[in-house]
């Protein structure tokens, strides 16, 4: 799932941006709120987290500019803990507030929560439970089983198997695994998605009777279910 945080102060985004990546997340940083109005109308992300007080143009008007398009949700952040100032936010159709300083483990419930009342993915445009064979990834509770048996997956095996499993049956090259997955530009000298399959794969298709995941030669993987 992806996430837009639209925050000022650097070392928060940075660290904002470093933990959810490392909850499984994709995210994408603005640092003003013009840009980060820019980021949300332009593009489709699955929840906001959104700084109150901005240069340019604050988080409320950000936020009322964004309603005029979008229902996405929003979770504000900000400096003041008056209560006038979180039913401000509140009316003007933020979704949760969360005031500073705050702990990361709190942040990450709130948006759990936030995107299991918007129905999932992209406020439930595509489904939140995807199944193929006897795999059954739900991407709201990050569990993924296969034959009934939890697998224990890191945060970027699970985003990998989920964006192999949204597009099943589609071969995937290594270039735009490594942009989706690790939201990075793809270097012919790494194998971090090599590494990174080879471990789902193991994990995915070994202990059990038949292989989900195939390797297609010069062109990439793709997550199938193939007749023995």
């Amino acid at each position: 799932m992806k996430l837009l945080v639209i925050e000022d102060e650097i070392k928060l985004a940075d660290y904002l941006r470093k933990g959810l990546s490392e909850e499984g997340y994709v995210v994408d940083v603005a640092h003003s709120g013009i840009d980060g109005l820019h980021m949300a109308t332009e593009a489709d992300y699955d929840l906001l987290v959104l700084d109150g007080m901005l240069p340019g143009i604050d988080g409320l008007a950000v936020l009322a500019a964004l309603r005029q398009s979008k229902q996405t949700p929003v979770l504000m952040l900000t400096a003041r803990s008056q209560i006038e100032d979180r039913v401000r936010g509140l009316q003007g159709g933020a979704d949760d507030y969360l005031v500073k300083p705050f702990a990361f483990s709190e942040l990450v419930a709130r948006i759990q929560v936030l995107l299991r009342r918007a129905g999932g993915p992209r406020n439930g445009s595509e489904p939140t439970v995807l199944k193929v064979a006897d795999l059954e990834v739900d991407l709201i509770r990050r569990k993924a089983t296969r034959a009934g048996q939890r697998l224990d997956l890191t945060a970027k095996e699970f985003n990998l198997l989920s964006l192999l499993l949204r597009r099943q049956t589609e071969v995937l090259s290594r270039t735009e695994l490594a942009e989706q997955v690790w939201d990075m530009n793809f270097d012919s000298e790494t194998n971090v998605v090599e590494v990174a399959v080879r471990r789902l794969r193991g994990k995915l298709d070994q202990p059990f009777q038949w292989p989900l995941l195939h390797t297609v030669r010069g062109m990439g993987y793709v997550l199938e279910a193939r007749e023995s």
